[in-house]
């Protein structure tokens, strides 16, 4: 059945009907979608083909534990990188930043490359964009070819996302990076690209995307691997059909289109909270947090471990606020803790500056980084993702995805880059101008941003066009 669709309304059948991921470019993080993470659908796998599922969720994992150990491997190598390597702070700065720019590329063009070549190859692409990464700076002598694994990695991680796991990436980095030298975290850190590389030889590609590329025979063959050769898949089958033709109708939208009156609205709120989350310092922070701590005068290792046994936890229990307290009440609740946690490091910096109550500034810097983490992992870190999902009509859900993505590393980068400088000019200066970003962001929260829980996107978009 052929049902007519109005890009401005959502009260289609296809609103109802499709629910397309946010960020289209990051083809490889949707193997959930695809049935490489999820075992619990109408058509169940045949116990002596659960393996298959188990298998495929295990190696779509290791690439979103992959992007964690990107993320937190400069933090606790930062002070022996420098030492060996005999880097200056703005050859550091440029190799913990220069990750980000290349995740924004990876993001980018990892879209394309997937719909060419399938999900399986653009994460045998980005993984392997990653193992030679990391080999570069395990063999780096100097900083060219430490700032070309970075770059490297930075490219592969820009196809996962998974925020729980890539929490425990960060996670693990921060821990074990306290007890090994930097070279022995980075063969740590290829493991489990490696795993990715070779693992998917083992597990069938998206069915889905052969689906959509018109490959009847791989596709069902895929299909069937993974629901167990007994299994009844013809209705799964006839529903991933109808969804594929349904997306070949939709109108397809171009970067301009969101510059149309009836998105521009959306495109601020959206973009807005982009900034938000990365210029309030959470980049500078995640990579340098070390630094951070043996600047404040407490025991980095300590302060390291109990930072990253923190951020999971904390993450996993802010997932189901979401839908049950709300986006905007949840984001309000981060971005103050954030303020808090901003002022307490601030002040800490001040005490220790000026030589006052030296004995409680350690203290309250450990309490403000703690409070900073926790508060954005609650809220900060996914929230925005998920108002920007809910934002916008399917139609152009690809594109400002896209042009999410863009800014948000972007910022990231330019924020990551920027924290040592900030650092060196005044300690308790950085952490104010954080500090009155993330207040600002409070106030654009508060006057722009809409409360999308339980609402169609025509409540959503009536109450952002009032």
């Amino acid at each position: 059945m052929i049902t007519k669709h109005d890009p401005e309304q959502g009260e289609s059948s296809l609103q109802e009907e499709i629910r397309e991921p946010l960020i289209l470019v990051d083809k490889a993080s949707a193997d959930e979608e695809d049935g490489y993470a999820t075992a619990d659908q109408t058509h169940k796998s045949s116990k002596g083909h659960e393996w298959m599922v188990y298998l495929s969720t295990f190696i779509a994992v290791c690439g979103s534990y992959a992007f964690g150990a990107c993320a937190g491997y400069s933090s606790p190598t930062q002070s022996g990188i420098m030492e060996d390597l005999s880097l200056s702070l703005a050859e550091y700065s440029l190799f913990g930043s220069i990750l980000t720019f290349g995740a924004m590329v990876g993001a980018i063009t990892i879209g394309p490359i997937a719909d060419w070549i399938g999900r399986k190859g653009a994460m045998r692409v980005s993984s392997s964009f990653c193992v030679a990464g990391w080999l570069a700076i395990y063999f780096a002598e100097g900083p060219l070819p430490l700032d070309i694994g970075r770059l490297a990695t930075g490219y592969g991680m820009g196809a996962f996302s998974y925020v729980v796991m890539i929490c425990c990436g960060v996670s693990v980095s921060f821990i074990i990076g306290t007890v090994l030298k930097w070279r022995v975290l980075a063969l740590i850190g290829l493991i489990p690209c490696a795993i990715v590389v070779l693992g998917l030889f083992l597990i069938p590609e998206s069915p889905r995307w052969l689906a959509k590329v018109g490959r009847p025979k791989d596709f069902e063959t895929a299909l069937q691997r993974l629901r167990g050769k007994d299994a009844d898949i013809s209705e799964e089958k006839d529903e991933i059909q109808d969804y594929i033709e349904t997306l070949q109708r939709l109108p397809k939208a171009k970067l301009l289109d969101l510059f149309q009156r009836r998105y521009l609205r959306s495109v601020i709120i959206g973009i807005g909270l982009m900034v938000c989350q990365q210029l309030g310092g959470i980049n500078g922070i995640c990579f340098y947090v070390t630094s951070i701590f043996e600047s404040a005068g407490f025991p980095s290792n300590i302060g390291t471990i109990v930072y990253a046994c923190i951020q999971v936890p904390i993450t996993a229990l802010g997932a189901p606020l979401i839908d049950r307290v709300g986006r905007k009440p949840l984001i309000l609740v981060s971005a103050s803790g954030l303020v808090v946690g901003c002022m307490l490091t601030a002040i800490s910096f001040y005490l220790k500056v000026h030589e006052i109550a030296l004995d409680a500034s350690p203290i309250l810097a450990v309490t403000g980084i703690l409070v900073y983490i926790g508060s954005f992992s609650i809220g900060m870190g996914a929230v925005p993702w998920v108002v920007m999902s809910e934002i916008f009509p399917i139609n152009v859900k690809g594109v400002a995805g896209g042009l999410a993505t863009l800014v948000n590393w972007f910022i990231a980068w330019l924020e990551s880059y920027t924290f040592n400088f900030l650092m060196s000019w005044s300690s308790y200066g950085t952490f104010i101008l954080y500090g009155a970003i993330n207040a600002l962001a409070i106030v654009f929260v508060i006057k722009v941003v809409p409360e999308t829980k339980g609402k169609t996107l025509e409540q959503i978009q009536a109450a952002i066009n009032a």
